[in-house]
């Protein structure tokens, strides 16, 4: 119903026609669904953003264990235990590379592994973390002239 106010030259008052909000009328009969509607489309939007999100903290977080397990590794190295690669490995995310090279005075040490994404996602977004980590030996005393003598001298 659609109400108007009755001019000053007629009887004073408010005379209604269907299809009126005042008397409630057909108006909210023909916006009904469309709240559904949008919603049906932007929820798979809306998931899809939450899973993009998870997978980032989940890629965050065996990034850090990358880092952590190249320092273990560098550090073990560094100190001359035989296990270095096998302590990093312990340290690194599930399927980590690890590789340990001896560089003059220095230790190497890099962990990669591999983040799948959430779901069928994984196999169109492949991604690798990679995490070095660079140690001095402590086995080799390293002398003011840049060559080393072994340790204990």
């Amino acid at each position: 119903m659609r109400c108007e106010r009755v001019s000053p030259g007629r009887a004073t008052g408010t005379r209604c026609r269907p299809g009126s909000r005042r008397h409630g009328g057909t108006r909210r009969a023909r916006d009904a669904g469309f709240a559904t509607a949008e919603t049906a489309v932007a929820l798979p939007a809306l998931v899809l953003l939450a899973a993009m999100l998870i997978w980032g903290v989940v890629a965050a977080a065996a990034q850090i264990h990358c880092v952590d397990a190249a320092r273990v590794g560098a550090r073990a190295a560094a100190r001359g235990d035989t296990n270095a690669a096998s302590m990093a490995r312990t340290a690194a995310p599930p399927g980590a590379i690890v590789r340990v090279v001896a560089e003059g005075d220095f230790v190497r040490v890099t962990v990669q592994a591999p983040c799948p994404g959430p779901g069928r996602l994984g196999a169109m977004l492949p991604v690798r973390l990679a995490a070095t980590a660079v140690a001095a030996r402590e086995d080799v005393l390293t002398t003011p002239g840049g060559g080393g003598a072994p340790w204990p001298m």
